[in-house]
């Protein structure tokens, strides 16, 4: 699958031959919709017909009916990112537009400006789907860093200091990368990679430090104890821009390797493994901000019969469909995983046993619901489900043999229910 397919994007561009090259490489590349618009006139009911609809721009500074920057203001005004390609350039006026927010400048009429324009489009494509956390505790120099990162389209939020830096990455399962200064007002760049790394993993998160310092073993040592990348002060605009979005596209190639790995062969949901993996760091989150929550096993009831009567492809498509519909009930907020046979798992996120406990029981409806058509004959689906409470940080085995125990208690008792420490209350107090 191509990298960018199905985004849309701007051509604002005069020349014939040009807007061809241009179209046919960024569409065969890339996988854009691209819409060429020759005149100004054009580009503007492109994006009145279409608003909010093109990730960005590539366009002349100069069109006939628009001689003096008009569509990049036009553009700009509009929220488009832009990307200038003009043959009329030179450094005073390269410097005067990317004052004015441009992505980059791309003189025409050079050897490699069409592969140019076609490596700056993936960039801001890339940029704009990366989120960066910049942690700076001198405002001014935070204030100039935003501005890069900003005009270069990333998703940037941002932390005064290193405490401030590892809370937003707890709340946050969004930032790809860290950006920071080498020393914090709480803490040295030093301690809080090692903090990053012990939280999120060795290649959870990119980490960049910059520093003015001229000692290079500060580099050395921060790169050797796991960091991404080591930018020096002061720097060129463009090298800076370069090396962080180097960095963001060798993670987000790392990220598509990561997530074909951690998925379900069969049901495309995710696999024991990245369960056992993630799930401890999301447990140790949950423990940190001083909440309960609570991990449950769902397991299909009568399974073994099922294969056994009907085939190991219908029990593939009951796997299926279950495994799709806990996918829509369970969302994004929650971690999901097959962890194996007929056995999923549920690991919330912050929630306490009793409002887990009512999110189970709807899932138990729910798939009671389900319908699998086989052989032209309509099957149900039902789970049991076994529930228990995380409070004390311990083995995430010790969690998981929990809600096994209690599974094998909603299995003893009939199957297609719940046990759980609450429901084993209600039945004593009833």
């Amino acid at each position: 699958m191509q990298k960018h397919a199905n985004k849309r994007m701007l051509l604002i561009e005069d020349s014939r031959m040009f807007s061809t090259v241009l179209k046919h490489g960024l569409e065969t590349i890339h996988g854009l919709s691209v819409t060429h618009c020759a005149t100004f006139a054009a580009a503007q009911d492109a994006v009145k017909g279409n608003p909010g609809e093109f990730a960005l721009a590539v366009l002349d500074l100069n069109l006939p009916d628009g001689p003096n920057c008009e569509a990049l203001d036009y553009v700009i005004a509009n929220g488009i990112a832009a990307v200038v390609f003009t043959g009329s350039f030179n450094d005073e006026t390269r410097g005067h537009v990317l004052a004015r927010g441009v992505v980059d400048c791309v003189i025409k009429n050079q050897p490699d400006s069409i592969s140019h324009v076609i490596s700056v489009v993936d960039r801001v494509l890339t940029n704009a789907s990366t989120h960066v956390l910049l942690v700076d505790s001198k405002k001014e120099s935070r204030a100039e860093l935003l501005t890069l990162l900003r005009q270069q389209q990333f998703q940037v939020s941002q932390a005064v200091d290193g405490a401030g830096a590892l809370a937003a990455l707890d709340g946050s399962e969004m930032i790809e990368l860290v950006v920071t200064d080498l020393s914090l007002s709480d803490m040295s760049a030093h301690v809080l990679l090692a903090e990053i790394r012990q939280r999120h993993g060795d290649d959870g998160v990119g980490v960049i430090a910059l520093a003015a310092s001229e000692d290079r073993r500060q580099a050395a040592r921060f790169l050797q104890n796991g960091g991404t990348e080591f930018i020096p002060k002061p720097f060129l605009v463009d090298e800076f821009n370069s090396r962080i979005f180097h960095v963001a596209n060798i993670r987000r190639r790392i990220q598509m390797l990561h997530n074909i790995a951690a998925r379900d062969y069969l049901t495309d949901i995710y696999n024991r493994r990245y369960f056992f993996q993630h799930g401890p760091r999301l447990v140790d989150q949950c423990l940190r901000r001083g909440q309960t929550t609570s991990i449950a096993i769902l397991d299909i009831d009568h399974f073994k019969r099922l294969n056994d009567t009907y085939g190991h492809e219908v029990g593939d498509l009951v796997l299926k469909a279950v495994a799709g519909r806990l996918r829509t009930l369970v969302g994004e907020n929650h971690l999901l995983a097959r962890l194996g046979g007929e056995e999923f798992g549920v690991l919330f996120n912050s929630l306490p046993v009793g409002e887990a406990n009512s999110f189970c029981e709807m899932l138990r409806e729910e798939l009671a619901k389900t319908k699998v058509v086989a052989d032209d004959e309509e099957l149900s689906v039902t789970v049991s489900i076994g529930l228990a409470t995380i409070e004390t940080l311990e083995s995430f085995d010790n969690y998981l043999n929990a809600a096994d125990q209690f599974l094998y208690m909603a299995k003893y008792n009939g199957r297609n229910r719940i046990v759980s420490e609450l429901t084993l209350l209600q039945s004593m107090t009833a």
